[in-house]
């Protein structure tokens, strides 16, 4: 964090990262069975799961966009208007046709296909895609969440 370094962090919803975090825990060989969601769901709640709180990470990043020069994006916005954020932070001036094809490839749709972003290469043995794949569904507040339980959403409703 010396000098004038610039930092850009990118927020996702809870309910979209339990979901996900979960499917992961079953396809990431990694990782120890995540037993069933309501489980799961309590573990990833009190930061027993690999990497600690979700809670604790995403408060401590915005925390310290009072000392230090930090962009804090949300997932579910990255579209055009977060990319313009990000040159303006960046004191980038890009041509549009660039700004269309950074859109382009970093939609969810390219990187779903695209073997450097969706782990396809990854041996089974270490991340079984037939469990569920890396890249399941479009997260932004729909794909994921529709498969978070009435229970799970009332669950994580009382932390927000």
């Amino acid at each position: 964090f010396q000098g004038k370094s610039s930092m850009v962090y990118v927020a996702w919803n809870a309910k979209d990262v339990a979901v996900s975090y979960y499917y992961f825990y079953q396809m990431a060989k990694m990782h120890p069975d995540p037993g069933t969601w309501e489980e799961f769901l309590d573990k990833f709640m009190t930061g027993k799961v690999a990497f600690g709180s979700w809670y604790d990470h995403v408060k401590g990043w915005w925390e310290k966009k009072k000392d230090y020069r930090i962009l804090y994006l949300f997932y579910e916005d990255m579209k055009e208007c977060e990319i313009q954020k990000l040159l303006k932070f960046l004191d980038k001036d890009l041509p549009e046709e660039t700004v269309d094809k950074i859109l382009y490839h970093s939609s969810f749709e390219m990187m779903k296909q695209n073997p450097s972003a969706n782990y396809t290469t990854m041996p089974k043995f270490s991340m079984d895609h037939s469990v569920s794949p890396f890249m399941r569904k479009d997260g932004e507040g729909q794909g994921s969440l529709a498969s978070c339980s009435p229970w799970g959403h009332k669950k994580l409703d009382t932390t927000e």
